[in-house]
């Protein structure tokens, strides 16, 4: 796995020129939502599995 050099359109603290930001594809990842009863997690679960899934990324 190398990382690879992408280029931001943000512009870093302070103003100035976006430098070179470093970028690592991974095989696995995890991601959690939490919070309390109320809050739509359900929802955000939802919403973020189907984004992940049209961007074409496998999802369990």
């Amino acid at each position: 796995m190398t990382p690879t050099t992408r280029y931001d359109d943000a512009q870093p603290p302070g103003g100035g020129t976006p430098g070179p930001k470093q970028i690592r594809q991974l095989d696995r990842v995890v991601i959690r939502f939490a919070g309390d009863s109320g809050d739509g997690m359900q929802l955000t679960g939802d919403r973020f599995t189907s984004e992940t899934a049209q961007l074409g990324n496998d999802i369990s």
